[in-house]
């Protein structure tokens, strides 16, 4: 990245885009909803069983205008999923400015591991034990989901939920490789905790992005 690139990077003109594309969402309390999907390369909270690594380096990813990454997917949708890697570790200011300009409703998914930008309107808190939220998203998340990946993630949950505001919707989600197991747990752990819902990855079932 020459010393030009990483000026407009740092301004939120260019974005490191791994791929965009036009699906259902598969996860949360849209799923089942048509949505434009922007992922952001770019992460370092690490999580081992993370099904997108390749993600993880911004530098393997190509530079785009976000205007222009904002004006192709306005034409498809007006629900726009920002999504990684992990979005916030760039400047959202003028991608979501510009959606916003083309009428759409702008989500992101994110661990909160790095300060707010742009103009969202549905935030998926999905906090890592590896690199936890900065402490202002916990209250302007409106769902927030936790990977289930072993017991301890259920005591991780609820503290995390002691967090968020109470009209923040709760899910748990099976890491996908432990789905088999951690499923019947997290069943039994609504059971007994009914504020929280499950969540499950439709999309990999209906094998769509």
């Amino acid at each position: 990245m020459n010393k030009e690139e990483d000026i407009l990077l740092k301004e939120g003109k260019m974005l490191p885009v791994m791929e965009h594309f036009y699906t259902l969402q598969g996860e949360g309390a849209h799923t089942g909803k048509a949505a434009y999907f922007i992922r952001l390369g770019g992460c370092d909270v690490g999580c081992h069983w993370c099904d997108v690594k390749e993600s993880w380096n911004p530098d393997l990813h190509p530079l785009m205008n976000a205007e222009e990454i904002a004006e192709t997917a306005a034409k498809h949708c007006k629900t726009i999923v920002l999504t990684g890697g992990e979005p916030l570790m760039w400047n959202l200011d003028i991608l979501t400015s510009r959606l916003k300009e083309l009428g759409c409703s702008i989500h992101i998914e994110t661990s909160g591991a790095y300060p707010m930008s742009g103009h969202l309107d549905w935030i998926t808190l999905s906090p890592k034990k590896t690199g936890l939220p900065k402490e202002e998203i916990y209250q302007r998340a409106n769902e927030l989901k936790v990977i289930i990946f072993n017991n301890h993630d259920f005591t991780f949950a609820e503290e995390q939920a002691a967090k968020v505001s109470e009209n923040c919707k709760l899910y748990l989600q099976s890491e996908w490789s432990k789905r088999d197991e951690m499923y019947p747990k997290i069943t039994d752990f609504i059971l007994a905790h009914p504020e929280w819902q499950a969540s499950v990855q439709t999309h990999k079932y209906l094998n769509i992005p």
